[in-house]
């Protein structure tokens, strides 16, 4: 965790910089990249204070921070998940369609959003009816 702050400090020094002499090189015209190149640098900021933060409550020696840590020592829950169930994949086709709305039309966002919305409601509710309920 030590080394993912270093490094997103690092990220958020170099775009800070790279954004103020590159605003100062389009003479603050452009209004894209300068607040962009700003932006990441603040997120990079704010990242390695959260991941600062995080190693200070809990400790935060992961197997990747000591020299001797095996593979294994990383393996653990990672929640459960329904193997046999399609909600993902119509709640994923739904937000593609909406994601598609943005650039081809809006009128594509007619028919992604009842999909979307089909598709949350029943990943919600899966364990509610039918053979696996609670």
């Amino acid at each position: 965790m030590k080394l993912s702050i270093k490094l997103f400090i690092i990220l958020g020094v170099f775009s800070a910089i790279v954004g103020v002499v590159y605003g100062f090189l389009t003479r603050f015209d452009e209004l894209v990249g300068f607040p962009a190149l700003l932006a990441v640098g603040a997120m990079s900021f704010m990242l390695a204070v959260y991941l600062w933060l995080v190693e200070r409550n809990t400790g935060g020696i992961l197997p990747e921070d000591k020299l001797d840590g095996e593979i294994v020592e990383s393996a653990g829950e990672y929640g459960h998940f329904s193997p046999w169930s399609w909600w993902p994949l119509l709640l994923g086709t739904g937000s593609a369609l909406a994601f598609t709305a943005l650039a081809m039309g809006w009128w594509i966002l007619g028919l992604a959003a009842p999909l979307a919305v089909l598709g949350l409601v029943g990943l919600i509710f899966e364990y509610s009816r039918g053979d696996h309920a609670h």
